[in-house]
């Protein structure tokens, strides 16, 4: 059965830098901060959950990781930038492969959360239309 080209049931995926940027957010939000452990208020993700599964969550972890830096290379980035991101991930997946005890630096160590403040930085810088400004609203008297 052949389907209409403009009817296709997925939404089209946007490739303008806000949208990468939303994807890039959410990607590692889901990889690094989706709960938060009760009692020390330090958020974990699937990163460190994967790692509990010995050979396939490293992997998967790294594989989810990678698409952060495909991403990044799809902006533009450099290949200093994409390497250090390269790096990042690799690293995380050398750490991830001590079985069980490899999640404890995969903790510390969030490779995503570095890669994504590379691509925020790289974003803001050559696309400044959609940068964002953090910071904290303090009231004045």
């Amino acid at each position: 059965m052949a389907f209409p080209r403009d009817g296709l049931p997925f939404p089209k995926v946007g490739t303008d830098p806000q949208s990468v940027r939303q994807r890039v957010e959410a990607m590692e939000k889901l990889l690094e901060r989706i709960v938060v452990i009760p009692g020390t208020n330090q958020p974990i993700g699937l990163d460190v959950i994967l790692d509990l599964i010995p050979g396939v969550g490293d992997v998967a972890g790294a594989a989810l990781g990678a698409y952060i830096v495909w991403e990044g290379k799809n902006l533009g980035m450099s290949k200093w930038q994409l390497t250090r991101m390269s790096g990042n991930v690799g690293f995380d997946f050398l750490l991830g492969l001590i079985p069980w005890i490899g999640a404890i630096p995969d903790f510390f160590f969030r490779s995503n959360t570095r890669n994504l403040k590379m691509i925020r930085r790289h974003l803001d810088k050559h696309h400044a239309a959609g940068a964002t400004i953090e910071g904290q609203l303090t009231r004045r008297n």
